[in-house]
């Protein structure tokens, strides 16, 4: 295919005054003239004979043609930006992008990741957290890493380990509690699964309570917990995700009882064929976990 010589100025300037609808802010990014930037969409929309903008006392408004040619560009500016930045000094950089469920990147994957990027230099990973709600094809994903059952429609999951759940609260509220019927009088603190309060009493033997004195109802255990190092309330949350605020006496887990309703996995689009960096991390996961968790 032969390309027609293609106006870059004029298509950068206009990509960056439609996303800032501002010619003035579009030149403070691209570091030229306010001038410059009218000027480089006027020749753009010169030659192809169609307003791009409508341009407003305070602003401006993007047409309809605008409209069709901001996608492209901003997509084609994008991969361009991605391309760059995977070469760096004669190395080509390969980029792994992971959606994770902030539990798990903090309480396990970040304290590991060091290791990951020693063995693979020329990997550079983009995390991105979530509440374990996520479209992989939406937000470019090659891998994400959620809870649950391991049932995702159009995806190939990769079971990492079980996390079960106990109570957590700070040692001062700790104190209070003698016996799993002790929480039924405490302010418990839960996520959107609604079960998980009632499922861990049926597991510790105790009756089930007329009244539960539910607290904040939280959409992440990061929140959670949070909330229960502020003495808000106990926290129905993984353990193994806290360690580390076991092991300082931050918090404390005061029954041994725990519930399992899900594992952490793996996954990835049945649409979209494994590169060599996903590849790489799928290995280096499944090797920091013990065949006993698996």
């Amino acid at each position: 295919m032969v390309r027609q010589f293609l106006p870059l100025n004029g298509l950068r300037a206009f990509e960056a005054s439609a996303r800032h609808l501002s010619f003035t802010r579009a030149a403070i990014e691209l570091c030229v003239t306010q001038a410059a930037v009218s000027q480089q969409v006027k020749s753009l929309e010169k030659r192809l004979g169609a307003a791009l903008f409508q341009r407003l006392p305070r602003g401006l408004k993007i047409t309809a043609e605008g409209e069709a040619l901001l996608p492209t560009l901003t997509n084609s500016f994008d991969q361009m930006a991605i391309t760059l930045d995977r070469i760096e000094a004669g190395q080509v950089r390969e980029l792994l992008f992971l959606g994770v469920v902030g539990t798990f990147a903090v309480g396990w994957l970040l304290p590991r990741l060091s290791d990951f990027q020693q063995q693979h230099p020329f990997i550079d990973v983009r995390v991105s957290t979530n509440n374990n709600r996520v479209d992989m094809a939406a937000e470019g994903l090659d891998f994400a890493i959620r809870f649950g059952s391991g049932s995702w429609h159009g995806t190939e999951a990769l079971r990492l380990f079980d996390a079960p759940l106990s109570p957590l609260c700070t040692p001062k509220l700790g104190e209070r509690l003698r016996s799993p019927a002790d929480l039924v009088e405490a302010t418990l603190l839960r996520s959107y699964r609604a079960d998980e309060w009632s499922t861990w009493f049926a597991a510790a033997n105790v009756p089930p309570a007329a009244q539960i004195n539910a607290g904040i109802v939280f959409d992440s255990s990061l929140a959670m917990m949070e909330a229960a190092l502020q003495g808000l309330g106990i926290a129905l949350a993984p353990p193994s995700m806290f360690s580390r605020h076991l092991s300082s006496g931050a918090i404390k887990q005061p029954f041994p009882a725990t519930i399992s309703l899900g594992s952490y996995w793996l996954t990835r689009l049945q649409s979209r064929p494994p590169t060599a960096a996903m590849l790489a991390f799928s290995d280096w996961i499944t090797s920091q976990i013990p065949p006993a968790s698996q």
